[in-house]
């Protein structure tokens, strides 16, 4: 029997033939405070000025997004489902994202009283509806590494290449919990353990993302997560327009090369895998094993349907600056879903402060 891969988050980009942009050219720690993390929300719309939601935007300090809601619903005397927002945001951080608080007779308290040390109201104004989950462009980073190792020309040069080439779209570590262990989490309660619905539907992800996850690390193993195979499905980029499975012609690879398409890999659900020919075999091929057909047979009967996500990341913007020789800030955007942590991975090795 074939032994099966670690279900940790980031092994699948470590399996396989090392970071996709070659080996570790540093070594750094991120999160040595909040403020070496700095995430602001990129709003998808403007505030229509009327209606019976007020859209807060915020910036916290060491709170994560569901912490943030609470507060809210308890300065407005609001139970907590009337508390809406695009995205969570990590607590070990400083972040800056939109709420909604439905107020029906569009009466709040005094802003200045929701005001805490770790948190305080930039912005408000009235909307029609409920900020939805994914109601947002995206994210801009300011990051600082500090403790940094590595040779500065090598640093910089890899730092070039990201920019050109993108990165591999792996979901991140906040998605498989503290040690990996939402995977196994996840198999259990396929198997029958109960669990509360907020739970059930960040298990759902993990398992979801596990699957992908794998496929992008077969692909990297194999050197073509940025480019085209037979069979290959294609994302529009910016948006989550799929078509394809279609042949490639030099049309899809100057499209391909400029960044307007993208590679893409199963979100696994019921119905069938719209991938074929050698693509298909490839994503079938590298979720294999116990534990992957447990969250495959798991996702279809709790109902999902197959999605796509595109297999390669390129970060928005990307420039640097070096505070001194062993502080490196990083400023970046990324489109809703993707994860700062694969955009340094590409980096080399990091230690998390927030992890210790």
């Amino acid at each position: 029997m074939t032994p099966e891969p670690s279900p940790h988050p980031l092994s699948p980009g470590e399996r396989g033939s090392q970071r996709a942009l070659g080996a570790a050219v540093l070594s750094a720690r991120i999160r040595s405070t909040p403020e070496d993390f700095f995430v602001e929300e990129l709003p998808g719309f403007e505030p229509s000025g009327e209606g019976e939601h007020l859209l807060l935007t915020v910036e916290k300090r060491g709170m994560n997004t569901a912490f943030a809601a609470k507060l809210i619903a308890q300065w407005a005397s609001v139970p907590e489902p009337s508390i809406g927002y695009a995205g969570l945001k990590d607590r070990h951080a400083v972040t800056r994202q939109r709420f909604s608080v439905w107020l029906p007779k569009k009466t709040a308290p005094a802003i200045d009283a929701l005001h805490t040390d770790e948190l305080r109201v930039l912005e408000h104004a009235w909307h029609a509806r409920k900020l939805p989950r994914g109601a947002l462009a995206g994210n801009r980073f300011v990051l600082v590494l500090r403790d940094v190792v590595g040779e500065r020309d090598a640093i910089e040069a890899r730092l070039q290449r990201i920019a050109a080439r993108g990165v591999p779209n792996l979901f991140g570590e906040q998605r498989f919990g503290r040690g990996g262990g939402n995977v196994q989490q996840a198999v259990a309660m396929f198997a029958g353990r109960r669990v509360k619905r907020d739970e059930r539907t960040m298990l759902l992800s993990a398992a979801r993302s596990e699957l992908f996850n794998r496929v992008l690390a077969a692909r990297i193993e194999a050197g073509n997560w940025d480019a085209a195979l037979d069979g290959e499905v294609w994302m529009l980029d910016g948006s989550r327009s799929v078509f394809g499975p279609e042949a490639m012609t030099p049309d899809l690879q100057a499209r391909l090369e400029a960044f307007d398409i993208h590679p893409t890999g199963p979100l696994w659900g019921g119905g069938e895998l719209r991938s074929s020919g050698q693509a298909r075999e490839l994503e079938l091929a590298a979720m294999q094993g116990d534990t992957a057909s447990r969250l495959r047979a798991g996702l279809e009967r709790e109902g999902l349907k197959q999605e796509r996500r595109a297999l390669r990341l390129r970060p928005a913007e990307l420039a640097w600056e070096w505070h001194d020789d062993a502080a490196l800030e990083l400023r970046f955007a990324l489109p809703p879903g993707c994860y700062a942590t694969t955009v340094l991975r590409e980096l080399g090795e990091l230690t998390d402060s927030a992890q210790q």
